[in-house]
């Protein structure tokens, strides 16, 4: 029997998003919100990561914590910085569609959002905030609170996604310093002061950490260790010292890309899924970021602002190895000159639903893809269709999972021949279709997983989450691996995917507001960051949208009540051919929080 979460948590979501202001003390504390970009859980210690570890065992450790699904980057900042879900922020994917082309050197209707000049392309077509959310650091500004958002390209401008012209608010990342390269200013003061600091005014390169390597060369072997060092001095040198100074209350938060980036291009596992993102490279990323929390953490003591800031750690979601591998794919039976034989090559899902759909394959810019001779899609996602000036289908990549648009010249009954045929290959793990096109067997709706509200951006159609398992370890979660649609080689990092290996995070917090030595039973996610530090900070985030998050209160030195949890197991009618959707989740505090979902024996963490 199909469940869906029940109109009393809906309800729930709406009075539970923000804390009316005033609830803080009257002098707010200082807030930083610190990103481990694709921290798994399970992998901290006081070995691997002490300083994430330190704050997981002397502040509040959330042991149950949740990814939001897709478990990509840019979904979970839109939600860290609003507290919404991507049902509410329109951010489906680390590339989605957006309905037309954008002009050059775009010209393509999918949208990568991991691009400065970008996100300021999508606010202009979106009404001034393709988010259509107030964040975090917008609402702490208009309060006169000092802001500031550093490091990782993409993400970073998520935060304060208005605030693009340098002056208005602080946004520094990969882009910052490179004349006519920026999508987000600086201004002058800041970067006279950067430069003051003897710190290079252009932000680093990833340098060495860069190169993914290839299908016969392997990846990197070192971590994104310039490029945040520069970030890290930028926090603790420049910024920090400028908000003391300034005696008012500050929120920053702070975007690691390691260990995400040493862990997608690593180079000890070049076609093997083992060891994966658990040899040496992928754990020197995992210290590189804990080393950062480190230095800001020693910078707040040198600056007298530990006893007054509260510090949130979490990672935007987890972490799987990239496996290439399918018996069923007609893709990968075809030959590429940079694939290895046997393997699935990027964009075999576009390939193979063109097959069972008899379309031709043709790229973002509407270019046919010769897919017989050894050419396969690029630039993140396809068009299918008989011809592309009539679009049936876009396909748009996402690692783990992807993203099914119907286009305009789509015919009644399409979305069930995408499902049959999605049914049949033994990497499809999770499907997920539309709420309007109505129940399809083998699929849940997209409302069961947050991903319906109020966005402005279009909606997916369907979204599929590739098979998850085990490459064999005590602790599954930091050994998993799982299908991808992407250019990264067997053996690399990926994530996306409906697997617990992704949903699960890593997420601490301590602070004057936080408990200490807590360890938190209640399930916690990324759209609960926003909610919490409103809370905190006396800031209305707004009342728009549903699908948001809850205040931690039970995780608060000043409220402390514990949050019963209750778990829920969601079905899907089978398809004809057996294929189920299971869903596994949990309910707090009237919101949702997804463990797994797929079909029996395909997901990693699924109960059943």
């Amino acid at each position: 029997m199909l469940t869906r979460i029940s109109a009393a948590a809906l309800a729930a979501f709406g009075t539970l998003a923000v804390a009316a202001p005033g609830a803080a003390a009257d002098a707010p504390h200082n807030l930083i919100i610190f990103v481990a970009d694709g921290l798994r859980s399970g992998m901290v210690s006081a070995e691997t990561a002490p300083a994430f570890a330190a704050v997981r065992d002397q502040g509040v450790d959330f042991r149950n914590s949740h990814s939001l699904y897709p478990t990509i980057t840019t979904p979970n900042a839109a939600a860290i910085a609003t507290g919404h879900r991507p049902g509410d922020t329109g951010d489906f994917g680390n590339v989605i569609y957006v309905g037309s082309a954008f002009g050059p050197p775009y010209g393509s209707p999918l949208a990568p959002l991991e691009d400065d000049v970008v996100l300021g392309l999508m606010n202009d077509r979106f009404g001034g905030n393709y988010l259509h959310q107030k964040s975090l650091l917008q609402a702490a500004r208009a309060r006169g609170f000092n802001t500031a958002a550093i490091g990782k390209l993409g993400p970073t401008a998520i935060q304060d996604v208005t605030a693009r012209d340098g002056d208005s608010a602080i946004v520094i990342d990969d882009a910052t310093g490179y004349p006519g390269g920026e999508g987000v200013g600086v201004s002058a003061d800041i970067a006279r002061a950067i430069a003051a600091a003897g710190l290079g005014r252009m932000a680093p390169d990833r340098g060495l950490n860069s190169s993914p390597g290839a299908y016969n060369m392997p990846g990197v072997q070192v971590a994104n260790v310039e490029q945040q060092d520069w970030f890290t001095a930028v926090a603790a040198r420049v910024l920090l010292p400028r908000f003391r100074a300034d005696k008012k209350p500050f929120v920053m938060v702070f975007w690691s890309r390691d260990p995400d980036g040493t862990q997608h291009n690593e180079g000890d596992s070049l076609n093997s899924l083992t060891p994966g993102i658990n040899g040496p490279t992928s754990l020197a990323g995992i210290r590189n970021a804990s080393n950062d929390l480190q230095a800001l953490r020693e910078a707040l003591r040198s600056q007298d602002l530990e006893a007054t800031t509260d510090i949130i750690v979490t990672a935007d979601h987890g972490f799987s190895v990239n496996s290439r591998q399918s018996a069923t794919s007609a893709a990968a039976r075809l030959t590429f000159p940079d694939v290895p034989k046997g393997f699935l090559p990027p964009g075999f899902l576009a390939i193979d639903l063109a097959g069972a759909l008899d379309l031709g394959v043709y790229d973002a810019n509407g270019f046919a893809v010769a897919t017989g001779h050894g050419v396969y899609p690029r630039r993140g996602g396809s068009i299918l269709a008989a011809d592309p000036v009539a679009p049936k289908l876009f396909v748009v990549s996402n690692g783990g999972s992807d993203l099914i648009y119907l286009g305009k010249a789509a015919e009644p009954g399409l979305a069930a021949r995408v499902v049959e045929a999605l049914t049949g290959q033994d990497y499809v793990g999770a499907i997920f279709v539309d709420d309007r096109l109505g129940a399809i067997p083998g699929t849940l709706p997209m409302s069961a997983v947050g991903l319906t509200g109020s966005a402005v951006t279009p909606s997916p159609s369907i979204v599929v989450s590739f098979r998850s398992f085990s490459t064999g370890c005590a602790r599954p979660e930091t050994c998993g691996a799982e299908v991808a649609d992407t250019e990264l080689q067997q053996g690399q990092g990926i994530h996306g995917s409906f697997g617990r290996q992704d949903t699960h995070n890593f997420m601490a917090a301590i602070g004057p507001d936080f408990k200490a030595g807590f360890a938190d039973p209640s399930p916690v996610g990324n759209a609960d960051i926003a909610p919490t530090a409103a809370r905190l900070l006396g800031l209305d985030l707004g009342g728009g949208g549903s699908a948001v998050g809850r205040v931690l209160g039970e995780a608060l030195s000043a409220d402390g009540a514990p949050v019963a949890a209750v778990r829920h197991v969601t079905r899907s009618a089978p398809a004809a051919n057996g294929f189920t959707t299971v869903l596994d989740w949990q309910e707090a505090g009237g919101a949702p929080y997804f463990d797994a979902a797929g079909m029996p024996g395909r997901t990693l963490g699924l109960t059943e």
